[in-house]
């Protein structure tokens, strides 16, 4: 097909809106390997067209990838031939998977669309790692955005689901998104490009559909450019949302402490900046994220109450600090001998005159470093045996300061130090009997402190921790 015939009518408009948008929004840098999702549909046939046509301007190497469902029996495995035999025509490689998403979705109790969406993006991602680090790019367009917008409307939502599908999502980038249903059908027609359709587009049975065949119709009744007018709000309300999590870090930043968040100060900001700091926080810690929650996280930050917001965490805001707080699981009965925790994870240093001469293994810091670390977190090799534990407290614990020559007990000490109450389980120790030598975050009592002037052999507790 001649360039001319490739460049006419709507086509240029795809093609040049595409190009804008990659340069607009910088989606692409000159070198990229790019990983289209393809389904076989007009979308990402002409998402593959597009990209395949422009590729020579950033110098991009394509791949394709096609997940199926497992859902429509022949039908999808028509589409896997489809997609299979249109990347052999353009020379483009392609990777393909199938999986049985209704038996994976009634097994594990999600919704047939939602299990899908989950398994195709895992394979994306794993597809994208193993060929290099090559970016995603699917094909949602306008309409996909304003039908999104409109679910996210109906459930209840804030400026993040109206401001619609992300331009760009970790190494997901979508091409399309200013182009229109009708532009890319046009686009298809008029460079002879053959797809498949998705049966299962057709019907009402899925959420999505019921949007694009019941509503988005009624409403171009109302406003025939309904698609544009809802991405050009979903582009405001990106900006506002991109604002507000900002400015709502900044104030992170500024409220931190060494355990959580000053809930004073966060109480003074404005409203909506509390709001997406709570909401940062829970992000941040994987934890899940509503509305209900965030009021109920802000009144507790008033009251120093507590709420669990599921997925195995508790938002604590006790003595004025919040904090995420992990439920208590099997993990925070870790024991094990410390000979055994210290050749997985810790590190061996020998001492001569008192420099570190071998370590083992090496540590990219300096010798002066190296010292300050034993001084606080290293144990003589000498002073334990197989009864030395690494654990969490128990009862009647003791721990000696070697400034002070103090002994007290670890609950004392801890209640002393302010170390929050819902942490201090949590903390790990080392200890021979109820002798504690070593305390995360303390360091070494008097009768493990390092003596640097004497040649010997030091295990650095360092950061195997996070392992326990």
């Amino acid at each position: 097909m001649s360039n001319k015939t490739r460049f006419d009518g709507a086509s240029v408009g795809v093609l040049t809106e595409v190009r804008r948008f990659i340069e607009d929004k910088q989606l692409l840098q000159n070198g990229d390997s790019v990983l289209v999702a393809l389904s076989g549909g007009a979308d990402s046939v002409a998402l593959l067209h597009a990209l395949n046509s422009l590729k020579e301007e950033w110098n991009i190497t394509l791949f394709a990838a096609h997940f199926n469902h497992g859902i429509r029996g022949e039908e999808a495995d028509r589409d896997e031939r489809f997609c299979k035999a249109l990347c052999e025509r353009y020379g483009i490689p392609f990777f393909c998977e199938k999986a049985d998403v209704p038996s994976i979705a009634r097994g594990s109790g999600e919704n047939v669309e939602l299990c899908g969406r989950r398994l195709r993006y895992r394979f994306l991602d794993k597809t994208a790692r193993d060929i290099g680090g090559a970016k995603i790019a699917t094909a949602h367009h306008s309409n996909d955005n304003a039908e999104t917008v409109l679910w996210n409307l109906t459930r209840g939502t804030g400026l993040a689901g109206l401001a619609g599908i992300p331009i760009r999502r970790g190494n997901i980038i979508r091409p399309l998104l200013r182009c229109t249903r009708d532009e890319i059908e046009a686009y298809c027609a008029e460079n002879d490009l053959a797809y498949v359709t998705d049966s299962t587009n057709l019907s009402d049975d899925y959420t999505r559909n019921k949007l694009r065949h019941q509503v988005m119709p009624v409403l171009r009744e109302l406003n025939p450019s309904v698609g544009e007018s809802i991405g050009r709000m979903s582009a405001i309300m990106r900006e506002a949302d991109e604002y507000l999590n900002h400015i709502s870090d900044k104030e992170l930043k500024a409220t931190k402490t060494p355990y959580g968040w000053s809930c004073k100060r966060l109480l003074q900001c404005e409203p909506i900046i509390l709001k997406y700091a709570v909401k940062n926080i829970l992000e941040k810690a994987a934890a899940p994220v509503d509305f209900q929650h965030t009021a109920l996280i802000i009144e507790a930050m008033r009251t120093n109450g507590a709420v669990d917001v599921g997925g195995a965490h508790t938002v604590s805001c006790a003595q004025g600090i919040l904090r995420i707080v992990p439920q208590k699981t099997d993990t925070d009965d870790f024991c094990m001998p410390i000979l055994d925790y210290m050749r997985e994870y810790g590190t061996r240093i020998k001492v001569r005159d008192g420099q570190p001469f071998e370590i083992a293994p090496p540590l990219a810091i300096s010798g002066e470093k190296i010292n300050n670390l034993l001084l606080h977190d290293g144990i003589p090799c000498d002073i334990m045996t197989r009864d030395t534990l690494i654990r969490r407290r128990r009862a009647g614990d003791t721990f000696t300061d070697h400034r002070r020559g103090v002994t007290k007990t670890v609950k004392k000490l801890l209640n002393e130090l302010k170390i929050p109450r819902e942490l201090r389980d949590t903390v790990l120790l080392v200890a021979d009997g109820s002798t504690v030598l070593w305390i995360e975050g303390i360091g070494t009592s008097a009768q493990a402190k390092a003596d640097l002037t004497r040649d010997g052999e030091y295990y650095l507790i360092n950061g195997g921790l996070n392992n326990a």
